[in-house]
């Protein structure tokens, strides 16, 4: 029987351990290597050309968005899936938009993983129930905004840009990395986002850049 080759991509080792020593007793899946962040994923899957790549998303140096974009585009036949804590509706669309086949919580069990993993190697897609609702909740919100005022369209550049970081899942820690700036000065920006579309939270604030089509392929 041909085993799927499976790459994990966290920055915790004992989460990359504890998917490794679980998914070691699925009979047609191999573990064939571990990434601690996005660029030692793009690296490994050169190098290890797995068939499955199991990618977190809030990771250091390049985030899981960035790094299932690139996989997708330099590896097409290396399939993405996002594996994540949150299950939070502003978190799939970017995700699916970024490349991933499927997109799986942590708190998933081991057999709907290996699930997701032999489904997404068929070359299907496989969302958890958490994120199918999602889609369904987006696509709701997306016809309720219609009609909404550009409101985009005032805020600065710099502004423009830390939102769509958040919408793609970075923290404010790897934003101030990512820019060359202070944590402090990306809460100060991100408070004027608040203020200025009358938003009172960040998953507001992501809804937002979902509704404006800020994150896209």
């Amino acid at each position: 029987m041909q085993k799927i080759r499976v790459l994990i991509v966290d920055d915790h080792t004992l989460v990359r351990q504890g998917i490794r020593a679980l998914l070691s007793l699925t009979e047609n899946i191999e573990i064939v290597g571990e990434a601690s962040d996005g660029n030692e994923a793009i690296i490994k899957t050169e190098q290890l050309k797995p068939d499955i790549v199991l990618m977190d998303l809030a990771m250091q140096h390049m985030g899981g968005l960035e790094a299932t974009r690139r996989i997708r585009t330099e590896f097409p036949s290396t399939r993405v899936i996002a594996l994540t804590q949150y299950d939070d509706s502003e978190y799939v669309i970017p995700v699916i938009e970024a490349g991933a086949r499927g997109f799986v919580t942590k708190m998933a069990s081991t057999m709907e993983l290996a699930s997701a993993i032999q489904a997404v190697y068929r070359g299907e897609s496989y969302l958890s129930t958490a994120a199918a609702t999602a889609l369904v909740e987006i696509c709701q919100m997306k016809k309720g905004s219609e009609g909404e005022s550009d409101s985009y369209q005032i805020l600065s550049d710099r502004e423009k840009e830390i939102l769509k970081l958040i919408a793609e899942g970075y923290t404010a820690r790897e934003i101030a990395d990512t820019l060359f700036i202070s944590q402090k000065t990306v809460e100060w920006y991100k408070t004027n986002l608040m203020n200025k579309l009358n938003i009172h939270n960040t998953a507001g604030l992501i809804r937002y850049a979902i509704r404006k089509r800020i994150v896209t392929l």
